[in-house]
């Protein structure tokens, strides 16, 4: 999965890990309010990760276009 989709599948996770602990809340049930929160931290996880692919991305493409300039300064 792309950076950018992994970002937008935890935005999902965390919003409906947000639901989930508030209808546990609501109903006073602590498992559901477990497991909402247990979903917020693992689309929490899922956005930081989509983060860093974008991050290791956007290094892998400075270090080709250096490659490339040096490349076209010095055939």
């Amino acid at each position: 999965m792309s950076g950018l989709g992994d970002k937008l599948k935890g935005a999902a996770q965390e919003a409906a890990g947000k639901a989930k602990a508030a209808v546990g809340n609501a109903t006073d049930d602590p498992g559901m309010t477990s497991e909402g929160h247990a979903d917020q931290v693992r689309g929490q996880g899922n956005q930081f990760k989509g983060d860093a692919k974008g991050k290791v991305n956007d290094v892998i493409d400075r270090v080709g276009d250096a490659v490339n300039d040096n490349k076209r300064r010095n055939p």
